[in-house]
């Protein structure tokens, strides 16, 4: 990986994490053009970026997170985790099988799109407007949409959005509980992703550890900005122009598989198997 792609991922993650187009899918399309996305490192520095962006929401909404007062507000954003955290702790290694396949984001960009066309009729005119008056069986609810999006293309965020507007929230508190609910959820696949990779007894070299750091700046720099015009434009817009640019996402996906400049699936490369000269095993 070079810093160009190091910065044009950060970009790629900054603007695609809290924006209802799928950060995953987006990553993944983003290092098949590149011709990286068979390296480990890079599967590792696709997951670890978003916790740049997951710094953003914290620095944004700093006197809401930092409120110790208010222990009901970290209960619900638990209770909203808890589908996302049994569901991967059950099935991670399809999961990760899924990650492979740019068809499968193909298609999810395509239905994500087509939801989110008429997503505006389907729910009227959200009645909870504060974070207090989101029930705990509300929380949960959201939570349990947010498991669809660990099927890459689908977005996390239009997934917890989408579950938001069906609790009848509002379309700016479901967007910002959306965000919330991404901390907890980010950064646990973040420490997940680093424990394995400590677990395979590898470290990094190469300047690896400064390109992760710069991709977090930048994803962080992008994300901040993303979240302040996306809050600012659902409260004024519908989702239509986001399932548009979805479906011209997957229609883009598929001709790009087709002309064969990215792989239908990538060969599942655990970082332990990997011979790649981007990851080395710790000296023992």
């Amino acid at each position: 990986m070079t810093w160009i792609q190091v910065i044009i991922l950060g970009i790629v993650e900054g603007l695609s994490e809290f924006l209802p187009i799928s950060s995953t899918g987006h990553m993944i399309i983003a290092s098949s053009i590149m011709g990286i996305n068979e390296e480990a490192f890079t599967k590792l520095f696709e997951v670890c970026i978003q916790l740049g962006a997951i710094l953003s929401v914290v620095a944004l909404y700093w006197r809401k997170f930092f409120d110790f007062s208010k222990l009901d507000f970290y209960l619900k954003l638990i209770t909203a985790f808890i589908p996302a955290a049994i569901f991967g702790a059950l099935f991670s290694k399809k999961i990760d099988a899924l990650l492979e396949s740019s068809l499968t984001v193909g298609f999810s960009f395509l239905i994500g799109g087509i939801v989110l066309l008429f997503i505006d009729k389907f729910f009227k005119r959200g009645t909870v407007e504060s974070d207090k008056e989101i029930s705990y069986p509300k929380a949960f609810s959201i939570g349990c949409f947010q498991v669809i999006a660990m099927i890459p293309g689908v977005s996390r965020s239009a997934a917890t959005i989408v579950g938001g507007l069906q609790q009848k929230l509002t379309r700016k508190l479901a967007a910002e509980f959306s965000f919330f609910l991404a901390v907890p959820t980010m950064m646990a696949a973040t420490a997940k992703k680093l424990w394995d990779f400590h677990k395979q007894g590898l470290t990094f070299h190469d300047g690896q550890l400064s390109m992760l750091l710069v991709g977090n700046v930048v994803a962080f720099i992008v994300a901040f900005i993303a979240i302040k015009t996306f809050i600012t434009y659902v409260q004024k817009h519908s989702f239509r122009a986001f399932g548009v640019y979805r479906i011209i996402a997957g229609l883009a996906v598929f001709a790009l598989v087709y002309a064969g400049i990215i792989k239908k699936e990538e060969a599942h490369l655990p970082i332990a198997t990997h011979e790649s000269t981007q990851l080395a095993p710790a000296a023992k």
